[in-house]
């Protein structure tokens, strides 16, 4: 479905991304893990064109995208749910919804997946005209996974889903992530929480330095001496 190519990014003298290559398959959770300043959110944000690569290939279903506008981008199929949850704060939880499906005028099919968003996310229907800037962190990530379903993505971008969160929000994220996924989405995880992401993973990468590393089957990565200790906590 995705396919990245020798991505190259800077920013001025800062070589962000070294070379990037992956795939994401139709159907799958790809997981992508490596600490902070890694490179991870520049790679998403390059898929979703907030960030323009020097040189590289990013295709979707066969199609280049690098280079192409965001709304184009989200209007072929890939929404991004960001890091730091970025809700529209002055905005109403209803109105942050319309905004995620501000690249489709089906009035109706908009107000039926509202509905059902308000029934998947039942506080947000508790809380449809409250300011979103007034809602726990819990919430406003479930509204920023929300808001990133309103435009029926086939391809899911999840950037640090679980920041932040309460141990018990952890494994309700968790859990929404996997249903999403269930529902027939495919889903590219960047999530720091590598022991969540790689238990729910089919095949997973290791960024570091803005060079992927690793790469296999989730499973396979879990097992491995180098990740264990680097990103599960694990001593030998």
């Amino acid at each position: 479905m995705l396919r990245v190519t020798d991505l190259h990014v800077y920013y001025g003298h800062v070589h962000a991304l070294r070379g990037v290559s992956l795939d994401v398959r139709e159907g799958s959770i790809v997981a992508l893990i490596g600490n902070n300043g890694a490179g991870k959110s520049t790679l998403l944000n390059s898929i979703s064109g907030l960030v323009c690569p020097q040189s590289g290939c990013i295709e979707f279903r066969g199609k280049r995208i690098d280079g192409l506008p965001c709304d184009t981008i989200v209007g072929l199929g890939i929404s991004q749910a960001p890091e730091g949850r970025r809700v529209f704060p002055r905005s109403s939880v209803l109105e942050n919804l319309e905004m995620g499906a501000y690249t489709r005028n089906d009035t109706q099919g908009i107000r039926r997946d509202i509905q059902r968003m308000m029934e998947r996310f039942p506080i947000l229907g508790q809380r449809r005209h409250q300011s979103a800037g007034t809602l726990s962190g819990g919430e406003q990530q479930m509204l920023t996974i929300a808001r990133a379903l309103m435009s029926r993505p086939k391809l899911m971008m999840l950037d640090e889903p679980s920041l932040g969160l309460m141990p018990t929000l952890v494994q309700e994220v968790f859990k929404i992530i996997q249903e999403i996924h269930a529902e027939g989405t495919t889903i590219l995880l960047v999530e720091q929480n590598a022991r969540k992401a790689l238990a729910i993973a089919d095949w997973a990468y290791v960024l570091e330095t803005g060079e992927i590393v690793l790469e296999g089957p989730a499973s396979q990565l879990r097992g491995m001496d180098q990740v264990r200790r680097a990103y599960l906590g694990e001593r030998q």
